[in-house]
């Protein structure tokens, strides 16, 4: 199967000036390598801080100017430049992003799903895709700072599905949610996959990553260091790296072995 996103020897880096302009780099992604197919869940796993976010900015090219970027990144076979990006940016290519506060605190639900068009066809799709996570008519009407953790987050993944994207990056879009609302918002995922859409679900909640996933990509200090089916994973099955045994040992159901 062809990939819709090819992540190779991405590398990032950022510049910082100290006293007299003395200059230094911080390397925070080194080689990370990964792929995500259409019809396919890919969830790449780390621990907080690994640089899992870097990469979702990175693919998106929304990072800061201090950064350098190296490696390859390719969009259905074709080079992903910064042009490309912006172009296909919240059309082809939606993020979800980590925190609520990227919605407009100023901008009804309604209007920011329906990115202030107001023709009948954009007014019926934003009702179709509230009604699809739980958001009943009423939440159109309501300003960000009325809703809750829960709903703020299904609000993200309307506004983020709302043009039927191809390639759906998820950055850690369940944290401070209960387990039962975490695991349907994954379920959601899973149907958009099953729709034909590759979904790349950035996490550091191994659990939930078993979940969802069709393919698990192990982060660790910025690098890739192991890709296996979670059915091997959870078999214990080619743990090459000491990392992701360590992740094999802690999950409960190996009693933290």
């Amino acid at each position: 199967m062809e990939s819709i996103l090819t992540v190779e020897q991405l590398s990032v880096s950022f510049t910082r000036y100290s006293r007299g302009l003395a200059r230094t780099e911080l390397s925070a992604v080194r080689d990370l390598s990964l792929t995500v197919e259409p019809g396919r869940v890919t969830a790449l796993v780390g621990e907080s801080g690994s640089g899992k976010s870097l990469l979702a900015h990175a693919i998106l090219h929304l990072l800061p100017r201090n950064a350098q970027v190296s490696g390859t990144l390719l969009y259905d076979g074709a080079p992903l430049t910064r042009d490309r990006a912006e172009t296909l940016r919240g059309r082809e290519i939606a993020l979800i992003p980590q925190g609520v506060t990227w919605l407009d605190p100023m901008m009804k639900v309604g209007p920011q799903v329906r990115r202030g068009r107001v023709d009948a066809a954009s007014r019926a799709r934003c009702r179709e895709v509230l009604d699809r996570y739980g958001l009943g008519p009423q939440v159109e009407e309501l300003y960000p700072f009325e809703l809750s953790g829960g709903m703020a987050r299904r609000v993200l993944i309307a506004c983020a599905v709302m043009e039927r994207p191809r390639l759906i990056v998820a950055d850690e879009p369940t944290p401070g949610l209960d387990v039962r609302t975490a695991k349907r918002i994954l379920g959601h995922f899973r149907e958009l996959a099953e729709e034909g859409a590759g979904v790349l679900f950035i996490t550091h909640d191994l659990e939930l990553a078993l979940t969802v996933a069709h393919k698990l990509v192990v982060l660790y200090e910025g690098q890739t260091v192991e890709e296996l089916s979670p059915t091997r994973f959870r078999a214990g099955e080619g743990l090459a790296h000491p990392y992701t045994r360590a992740l094999w040992h802690a999950i409960p159901e190996n009693n933290f072995l």
